[in-house]
């Protein structure tokens, strides 16, 4: 497939982190040689990256700016100028908007002046987050009205879409995917646990993410001084930064378990995989707060694929990563008392562990390893 000719945009790219970065970074690899061009942010570390990528990429001083109004006004004049003069310049099958805001309208713009066709892709979590803003919200439904073709990453999505107006025969599900050649099982853990001081007894809870409020990274740790009277002895590590770092650093101490709370922080990519492998249970028992939540949620497809059983919260659209019962748990994140019934079964039952870690690996392999993600999205034209 690398020879198709794309033009995407989109302010999140990798070397940025985050699921929708790797998203943009690992599909188009796979769909586009040269000839796919990639219109993104420039950020720390990208001459490096771009270096060795298949695709060429362009990167633009994206910021806010204090004189203009609206303050985004630059992002969408850099956006624009750019992709036009690439529009005018290369032979494109379609342009691609990874949001709805600024890539989508820009993207509209265009696709319009080259007679191109539109993808924008929806992500869930920007639509019920700015729709509490009416001119936001307006300007999300008329990009995507128009665009000729809108990817909803679950079903949840296509709901918040369909919403908003966009007819149902432009959306198109397709699924956040996983590196099957980086995330599975196997990896070496010794030494992660016993950076840890984790005993062979002892189990350990993993989360990876932005350390966001909505994330419920916080009911997990409330749950362990309950699992700990138990009788179990449990561990709890966090990779990601964000800003509930010293939130949850006091309520690990109010909880008196801050001997079995680690923050790691970023970790390095080839460590990751490791620590999905070495966790018992990977947790992300996510909530709805202020309209902001959980559109997919990349983290849990990257646990199945290293055989790691999941808990997830009922909020969003994390039911097309984990299947209740099948490949992972489902809980009220919200509820602190279930969040910790979830954990407590999902630590004692090895069976039941056994079962949806083995059920979330298949489905990883059959139906969410990026080539596929690829060729779904290729298909679109």
């Amino acid at each position: 497939m690398n020879d198709r000719r794309f033009l995407v945009l989109t302010e999140l790219f990798l070397p940025t982190k985050g699921g929708t970065a790797v998203w943009f970074d690992e599909v188009y690899r796979r769909l586009g040689g040269r000839d796919t061009h990639i219109v993104t942010a420039a950020v720390p570390d990208a001459v490096e990256h771009d270096r060795a990528h298949p695709n060429t990429i362009h990167r633009l001083r994206l910021r806010h700016s204090r004189w203009l109004r609206p303050a985004s006004l630059g992002i969408y004049l850099n956006f624009f100028r750019k992709s036009l003069t690439l529009g005018w310049r290369h032979r494109f099958e379609a342009v691609h908007a990874g949001r709805v805001l600024p890539e989508g309208w820009v993207g509209w713009f265009v696709a319009r002046l080259i007679r191109k066709p539109l993808v924008i892709y929806a992500h869930g979590e920007e639509i019920t987050t700015w729709s509490r803003y009416p001119r936001r919200r307006a300007a999300m439904r008329f990009a995507y009205r128009h665009a000729d073709v809108v990817i909803a990453n679950s079903e949840f999505t296509q709901g918040e879409l369909l919403k908003l107006g966009v007819l149902e025969e432009r959306i198109r599900i397709i699924h956040p995917g996983v590196d099957l050649e980086r995330f599975h099982p196997g990896h070496a853990t010794a030494d992660l646990r016993q950076r840890l001081g984790l005993g062979p007894e002892e189990k350990l809870l993993l989360s990876v993410g932005r350390l966001s409020r909505r994330k419920g990274f916080d009911r997990v740790i409330q749950s362990l001084p309950g699992l700990r009277q138990q009788g179990l002895a449990v561990h709890y590590a966090l990779v990601g930064i964000g800003e509930d770092e010293r939130y949850l650093q006091q309520l690990a101490q109010e909880q008196g378990v801050a001997g079995q709370v680690h923050l790691l922080g970023h970790v390095a990519p080839e460590e990751l995989p490791r620590w999905y492998c070495a966790a018992d249970v990977f947790a992300m028992p996510n909530r709805e707060i202020d309209g902001d939540t959980e559109g997919f949620g990349m983290v849990f497809v990257e646990a199945a694929a290293c055989g790691t059983p999941a808990l997830a919260g009922l909020a969003g659209g994390t039911g097309a990563a984990v299947v209740d019962g099948v490949t992972g748990l489902r809980v009220d994140g919200t509820d602190e008392a279930r969040v910790a019934a979830a954990l407590t079964r999902l630590l004692t039952d090895e069976e039941l562990a056994a079962r949806l870690a083995r059920q979330g690996l298949e489905r990883a392999r059959r139906e969410l390893g990026w080539e596929r993600v690829a060729e779904r999205i290729g298909a679109l034209g």
